[in-house]
């Protein structure tokens, strides 16, 4: 048999792909796309992915063997490497890097080091870190990195060495599998009893063992035992459910060989039995715009739909599925945050019923296997598998085989862009790409485009469709302007509400409608200052205060987790003047319910909403009318529909307006647009209260008309002034380093090199806003690069850069960061 070789990408930070033989016994079973156990390094075991294979052996390597293959079939098609490929090119990564990127963790292997005891021959010859490891060997600690978790700063990598070499403790390497097939417990009748009569005379039996004769007797009523609608088996979980009986009154029958008891795969998604509705039809506006839709998908693969809020784009997008799912092909639906979903989930079920699947950060591990291995399904077994997928970003990686459609709700949304760890991708641009690789039409969805994509639709691109009337005629929601600097001057605030908002909120209580109140900062307080000497507590991680939660009374850091109990003096001079500044979410909750006594109100952000299902309890919640007032982040934003919605306010713009961001009006006309259309979605005009002290700013005034067209225009002209995206292309450097002065110099002699290339504009090194966080120094190179360049051959130019500079001896420990099209 001639000899097989086959390219396998490691789950590391690799560029390159590495090759390993494939032994005779294997060779039959290999394929592309499998995962195989290969050795890299002295003793490391990896499970890698088969990329390519070939019959040609490499000149002048020794070549290890691949030692195992993990797959039946493959877990990835042809088509995903071409993204990947694509992906770790465009975003400058490793292939390694997107590997642990797009499969879930329960598909990745690694080994881990067990140590063992060999026997101690002398223990008065062992130090006190030797003993510490040999005391916690015996306690059957195993894993290595349980070792040094057991034993913090105590353990020493020197002493377990010397521990290896005088053969007390040997380490050997095994690989450990994350996922785990859920199995359930199921019980049936014997084999043995083939008639009623048998059964009768087991029954018979069991005469002085009442209990179990009860419980034969209520298996054959929960299984209609013999009657033409006989229960092959029952889940033994459910057999005992709700009775007095025990699994072990089960095992007993078993052992009397009257029941069996086999072990079955279950899944562990959930999937409810759905009453399936028809699609609502299209209203005359709906319909054009699906109709335009559809003409544009002749001559563009990719399309932006700019649909004001409510104006029902979700239906489009129904129907564009529907459509897709009757030629035989998958869709997959793109939501910036998984908080969306549970609205959207449940329209989509309803429609399409178990053909729907989740997929996102908040499903464990087994679960996103599952989802996986049900998307792979569909290629070989459509009934069997998920046709429609809905998810967060990292749907983008799953494997599909028969792509029709990807569509991307909320596209300017930057929780589309991945940010740390590598790759730094966006999914919406990823989308795109998939849809061209995968010849599937995408549709790009908001009420608010990103200036990006309107840019690439104006330029012909892609194709553009306008959705300008709200479903059911309803009127967009008066804004109105309250000027928070002139109520502070006149004494009308009633705490952080101007009279407009406050006004309104109670008349909408009285009518027994609901409010939404915006505010972008979680937590009690943003900050804690001591009013004696002006001290104001920082995390000692990073360079940033400490957030002041009052249901836990700690201040808390939202960039390392770093946290302490609020202390009862000031820490630099002792003083108990200790007071909160600023408004958090959870103080604006507290203070409402002393405002309005008998409204219940609710707070959504990241703090109420990090359970698996609280997000969708407060959703629910508000749907039902369980509450009146609703605060929150920017997750009150995000594509939520309630028909109950009267008031929205938006409690401090300028937060949004003055962000020394180039993209900071941009989003602030976003956020505010989006928050702004909660409101009168289905029974009359709603209003919204923005309150700012600077009502003149323009941007104020453009959000007030809702005019998107003139902030483009605005923007537009400000941004090709001062060469930034549309117009020109960003990549973001930060050099990280514990020690500041390293910082410096490595990021300095990058943005020297960089400089001499006389095409790129560089701005930098500056130190960002944040510059230490997790005890890491940053400093920060911006690059911007004239559209009219090679980007391929740009990109080529900064990595080797990057690498030379990494290379000098005295920053071999700077970590180099390569941010493509930063958000």
């Amino acid at each position: 048999m001639p000899e097989l070789f086959a390219q396998v990408i490691l789950p590391l930070s690799l560029h390159n792909s590495y090759t390993y033989k494939v032994p005779e016994g294997l060779q039959q079973d290999i394929a592309a796309g499998k995962r195989v156990i290969v050795q890299f390094g002295k003793k490391k075991l990896y499970a890698a992915l088969v990329s390519a294979l070939s019959d040609k052996k490499p000149e002048d390597m020794e070549i290890k063997e691949v030692l195992e293959i993990l797959d039946e079939h493959p877990i990835i098609f042809p088509t995903n490497f071409k993204l990947w490929q694509w992906l770790a090119q465009y975003y400058c990564c490793t292939l390694g890097d997107v590997f642990r990127a797009a499969l879930p963790t329960g598909l990745k292997l690694e080994s881990k080091s067990k140590l063992f005891l060999t026997g101690i021959d002398d223990p008065l010859a062992l130090s006190t870190k030797e003993e510490l490891i040999i005391r916690q060997l015996q306690e059957d600690v195993s894993l290595l990195s349980e070792l040094e978790h057991k034993l913090g700063t105590e353990f020493s990598f020197q002493a377990l060495k010397s521990l290896i070499n005088k053969k007390v403790v040997y380490a050997e390497e095994k690989i450990s599998s994350k996922y785990k097939p859920k199995t359930e417990a199921f019980v049936k009748l014997h084999h043995s009893i083939q008639s009623e009569k048998i059964l009768n005379e087991k029954i018979d039996l069991l005469k002085r063992a009442k209990k179990q004769q009860q419980l034969l007797m209520h298996f054959c009523a929960a299984t209609n035992t013999f009657s033409n609608n006989q229960l092959d088996e029952i889940p033994k979980k459910e057999l005992v459910a709700g009775t007095s009986f025990s699994g072990n009154l089960v095992k007993e029958l078993v052992k009397k060989k009257i029941l069996a008891e086999t072990q079955k795969q279950v899944s562990r998604l959930e999937e409810e039995p759905i009453e399936q509705v028809s699609i609502n039809l299209l209203n005359k506006y709906q319909a054009k715009a699906y109709n335009h839709i559809k003409e544009t998908f002749q001559s563009q693969q990719v399309t932006l739909i700019h649909g004001i809020t409510a104006s029902g784009k979700t239906e489009i997008y129904i129907h564009l599925i529907d459509e897709i799912i009757k030629t035989g092909r998958q869709a997959l639906y793109l939501v910036p945050e998984i908080a969306l979903t549970t609205q959207i989930v449940k329209r989509l079920k309803n429609v399409f019923g178990n053909k729907v699947g989740i997929y996102h950060s908040k499903l464990n591990s087994q679960e996103r296997v599952e989802v996986w291995e049900k998307v792979l399904r569909f290629n070989e077994n459509p009934q069997e598998g998920y046709q429609v997928i809905l998810g967060a970003r990292s749907a983008v990686f799953l494997p599909f085989s028969k792509l029709g459609i990807v569509i991307v709700d909320e596209e300017h949304e930057n929780s589309f862009k991945q940010f740390d760890p590598a790759p730094r991708y966006n999914a919406r641009d990823m989308a795109v790409v998939l849809g061209y690789q995968n010849d599937a039409k995408v549709l790009l969805g908001s009420a608010t485009p990103s200036f990006e994509s309107y840019y690439n639709a104006l330029k012909g691109k892609y194709g553009l469709v306008n959705l300008m009337r709200r479903h059911s005629e309803m009127e967009l929601p008066e804004i109105i302007i309250s000027d928070i600097k002139r109520a502070y001057k006149r004494k009308q605030m009633r705490s952080f509400l101007t009279p407009e908002l406050y006004e309104l909120m109670e008349e909408a209580l009285e009518k027994q409608e609901q409010i939404i109140l915006f505010q972008n900062r979680r937590g009690y307080s943003p900050y804690v200052e001591c009013f004696t000497c002006g001290h104001i507590p920082k995390c000692r991680n990073c360079d940033v205060s400490l957030t002041y939660h009052k249901y836990k009374r700690r201040l808390n850091c939202h960039y390392c987790g770093f946290s302490y109990q609020l202390p009862e003096t000031c820490d630099n001079c002792g003083s108990p003047e200790l007071k909160t500044r600023g408004y958090g979410t959870e103080k604006i909750e507290d203070e409402l319910k002393s405002l309005f006594r008998n409204a219940r109100i609710a707070r959504m952000d990241l703090d109420t909403t990090q359970s698996k299902n609280a997000f969708a309890k407060i959703v629910k919640n508000l749907e039902e009318r369980k509450t009146d007032i609703l605060v929150g982040t920017q997750m009150v934003t995000k594509g939520l529909d309630f028909e109950h919605v009267s008031v929205v306010g938006i409690l401090n713009a300028d937060n949004l307006i003055n962000f020394p961001d180039f993209r900071a009006h941009e989003r602030a006309y976003q956020l505010i647009s989006q928050v702004a259309g909660r409101a009168g979605r289905k029974h009359k005009q709603g209003k919204v209260v923005i309150q700012t002290s600077q009502p003149d700013h323009l941007l104020i005034e453009l959000i007030k008309d809702q005019n998107y067209q003139a902030t483009l225009k605005e923007q537009f002209e400000e941004r090709q002034l001062f060469k930034y995206p549309p117009f020109y292309r960003l990549i973001k450097i930060v050099v990280k380093h514990k020690n500041v002065q390293t910082v410096d110099r490595a990021a300095n002699q990058l943005a020297h090199q960089l400089k001499n290339h006389k095409q790129l504009l560089v701005m930098g090194p500056e130190y960002p806003l944040i510059s230490r966080i997790q005890l890491w120094h940053h400093k920060e190179i911006w690059i911007k690069i004239n559209r009219k360049l090679n980007l391929d051959l740009v990109k080529a130019e900064i990595v080797v850069g990057v690498k030379s500079v990494k290379q000098l001896p005295t920053n071999s420990n700077c970590i180099f960061n390569i941010d493509v099209d930063p958000a």
